[in-house]
């Protein structure tokens, strides 16, 4: 059942994620039914004609880094198929936008990025008794790698 968080100014501004910290402790009890159910809702002041996209402004980064320190597992919930894999990944990779060929990340940072989630997830799934692999490897690819089964075999996820 797909779930929304609203991102409002306010919250923003005083990086506020007790929202959010609500609606996700609200969902561990049946997190399974939630997976890849969880979208964000931008509703934020910006000036007329600023061009940037929402992971280009600092405060708006800010507040994902926060709830990302919080809640690192939750890639797990994210809406793949809407893009907001990609988009939370923009939110704390660093990247540059082009008009032509959108985002491109800075693909080291990416690695990094996408092997903190891989050891996080699957310790994380793990923990809840949820089976990792597959879908581990589905978010890697989303973000363009390539994960074999040799290397969980290697951290034991055999």
């Amino acid at each position: 059942m797909p779930v929304s968080i609203t991102l409002t100014t306010d919250q923003i501004n005083r990086i506020d994620i007790s929202e959010a910290e609500q609606l996700l402790d609200s969902l561990r009890d049946d997190i399974l039914n939630y997976e890849q159910q969880l979208s964000f809702t931008i509703a934020v002041d910006r000036e007329p004609g600023d061009p940037r996209e929402w992971s280009e402004i600092p405060e708006v980064r800010l507040w994902f880094i926060r709830l990302d320190a919080c809640y690192p597992w939750l890639p797990f919930l994210l809406d793949w198929r809407s893009g907001e894999l990609a988009r939370y990944t923009a939110m704390l990779v660093p990247h540059q936008f082009h008009p032509k060929d959108g985002i491109q990340f800075n693909p080291e940072a990416l690695e990094i990025f996408v092997m903190h989630k891989t050891f996080t997830l699957l310790r994380w799934m793990r923990s809840e008794g949820i089976e990792g692999r597959s879908r581990i490897k589905a978010m890697a690819k989303v973000l363009g790698y390539e994960l074999e089964d040799g290397f969980f075999d290697l951290l034991g996820d055999g």
